[in-house]
């Protein structure tokens, strides 16, 4: 049993905590109110970073001594919405929210994953007709295997996990959201996940 922060109530962060208390895991929800993403950041082995990624940055750097030499799991992309509310361009051009945070938090461990998909199939990605890919972008390569387990708990197979390299890697699968507004709009919100083929 690891113990886990969920930061972010929203549909990501709730779906996420749900899925990791079924798998046997202790976790703590990290909701807006003042002090809670602090608490519950302190006494976690790992934290999800499940806030919308435009303000991602500013919060958790806010929570430095917090995050100090945990595992900080990024799922967020951050992007301008366009006027429908989908993603309309990125944030950090040229980066990523994931590399932002690895410099900005040297002592902690950042690994994105998970940003390359709708919500649902976070936690229930065999729902899909096609096996679709998990993408680990990390410097510690301890701590990309600790989240391999995780996803692994989420119903992941391993055969579906890329680790892609280095935090630097991040700005690749960032930029697959911009994938993501064209499709809903062909499709609607029935869920996909941007895999690799082979």
């Amino acid at each position: 049993m690891t113990t886990i922060a969920v930061l972010g109530n929203g549909r990501v962060g709730g779906n996420l905590a749900t899925a990791l208390i079924r798998a046997g895991h202790k976790v703590t929800v990290a909701d807006r109110s003042p002090g809670s993403a602090a608490d519950a950041a302190r006494t976690a082995q790992i934290v999800i970073n499940a806030t919308p990624g435009a303000g991602s940055l500013e919060r958790l750097v806010a929570l430095r001594e917090e995050l100090r030499d945990k595992i900080l799991v990024d799922v967020s992309n951050a992007t301008v919405d366009g006027p429908d509310g989908l993603p309309a361009d990125l944030i950090y051009p040229g980066s990523s929210l994931a590399e932002q945070l690895q410099e900005a938090l040297p002592e902690t461990r950042v690994v994105k994953t998970l940003n390359t998909m709708l919500f649902p199939v976070m936690t229930a990605p065999a729902t899909l007709t096609q096996a679709p890919d998990a993408f680990l972008s990390g410097e510690e390569p301890q701590a990309k295997q600790t989240v391999r387990d995780l996803l692994v708990d989420l119903g992941w197979r391993k055969e579906w996990i890329t680790d892609l390299g280095g935090i630097q890697t991040a700005r690749a699968t960032e930029a697959a959201i911009l994938f993501v507004p064209h499709v809903i709009r062909s499709s609607g919100f029935t869920p996909f996940a941007i895999s690799i083929a082979r």
